[in-house]
């Protein structure tokens, strides 16, 4: 796959491996890492930071990504813009934060208390909404916009979430990317899911659609600080696609979105 990107993204959350200390990198994928970081770039792509959780974000994921960076160097690191625990007690997936002005006060701090920990530039990426959304006091572009402004810190849109939305509960795509600041988007997401039970999934286990790439298209057009395009797709899909057609894909989606 080397030849076919530009960098990998690493999800430090995905390769650590519990010990009495709570967790550490394993090894061996740090070795494997090691042995293509001269033929690629690295960046990082966090799952467990839980930056909304109303009792702090999670040190040990923190720690993780510090031990990361103590092997590599990133271009920059992000995260999702929601929670995965309450109360110390794992959701078992990720939910959307409310869009008040509380919540921007925050997240404003946290994000400000990681800025000044990691000197890298931050993004917060856009979560599928699975349940329908708290009342609050901004738009889900407006609440963006508004931790641009607060914080400096960058933005990670995934257009196939806003499809997720969109076929889920009529979101309006339209609409969000007008108003959305899209100098601040550094990068964007593409995958593909299924349909479950009346819900689209934000489960990365397909090729991507030619709608999420006409998507992309459209934004990467309108938003001039891109620096990167990243396929996501889960360990468990590689061997039911294969490599071939995933080789495929990336060449696709590389020609797709050359602009």
């Amino acid at each position: 796959m080397l030849p076919l990107v530009d960098y990998l993204e690493i999800t430090p959350d995905s390769i650590a491996r519990a010990d009495r200390d709570g967790g550490r990198l394993d090894p061996a994928i740090l070795d494997e890492l090691h042995a293509v970081a001269g033929a690629t770039e690295f960046v990082v792509h966090g799952v467990g930071l839980s930056i909304g959780s109303a009792g702090g974000y999670s040190e040990r994921y923190l720690d993780l990504l510090e031990e990361f960076l103590d092997h590599f160097s990133v271009a920059w690191h992000s995260e999702h813009l929601g929670y995965t625990s309450v109360d110390g007690t794992s959701l078992g997936t990720m939910l959307a934060m409310p869009k008040t002005n509380d919540v921007l006060e925050l997240l404003a701090q946290r994000i400000g208390e990681i800025q000044a920990r990691f000197e890298l530039p931050f993004l917060l990426e856009n979560i599928v909404h699975l349940l329908p959304d708290y009342p609050g006091d901004h738009s889900d572009a407006a609440f963006l916009n508004e931790l641009v402004a607060r914080t400096g810190c960058g933005l990670l849109l995934d257009v196939y979430n806003l499809e997720c939305d969109a076929a889920n509960y009529g979101f309006d795509i339209d609409a969000f990317l007008d108003e959305l600041d899209l100098e601040a988007v550094g990068e964007l997401h593409v995958a593909g899911g299924v349909e479950r039970d009346g819900m689209q999934v934000d489960v990365h286990s397909r090729l991507t659609e030619p709608s999420t790439l006409a998507l992309a298209r459209q934004v990467v057009a309108r938003a001039p600080s891109v620096g990167g395009i990243t396929y996501e797709l889960l360990p468990e899909a590689v061997p039911v696609l294969g490599t071939e057609r995933i080789s495929a894909e990336l060449t696709r989606i590389r020609s797709a979105l050359a602009v």
